[in-house]
């Protein structure tokens, strides 16, 4: 609930919040619950020319009572193949992590949370299964999203 939060953190995220829903970053929309505003919930869309493609991901950002001191915590809700997600949602990015930075805003760690979709780590996979498969055979790892992604996505507007 948002007593979770500093009442300036709360001031902050609220004006963050409405630029994010006025002008999001692409491929994101961020969906705002106003009674608990340390999750936030985001729906990215699979960037073309990636096996994400016309796919719908949920994702939340877990922001901490020490936020934005502390990264939030970023977990995809909807089942993806990535060698940089663990199976249970985890996102591994540096930003999230010892890249952090305060005066990074939420729609930075979105845009960065998208281009993961893109751009794929497989030396530091969470999914060891999907970054040896990225490795070794592209096009197996290709069927395997699109297997798990048929059963788990949304299928983005054409």
């Amino acid at each position: 609930m948002n007593e979770n939060l500093p009442p300036n953190v709360i001031k902050q995220l609220v004006k963050e919040l409405k630029n994010l829903i006025e002008s999001p970053p692409e491929g994101v929309n961020v969906i705002v619950n106003d009674d608990d505003f340390s999750a936030i919930l985001a729906d990215i869309d699979g960037p073309a020319g990636t096996p994400y493609e016309n796919e719908i991901f949920r994702m939340k950002l877990l922001l901490s009572h020490d936020f934005p001191q502390s990264p939030p915590k970023g977990y995809f809700i909807t089942k993806i193949f990535h060698p940089n997600i663990a199976t249970n949602g985890e996102i591994c990015v540096n930003t999230l992590k010892k890249d952090w930075n305060p005066s990074l805003g939420l729609c930075h760690v979105l845009t960065v949370v998208r281009c993961l979709l893109i751009e794929l780590f497989p030396e530091s996979a969470l999914n060891e299964q999907a970054g040896k498969m990225l490795l070794e055979d592209y096009d197996e790892y290709d069927k395997a999203c699109e297997v798990i992604h048929r059963h788990s996505c949304s299928k983005a507007k054409k």
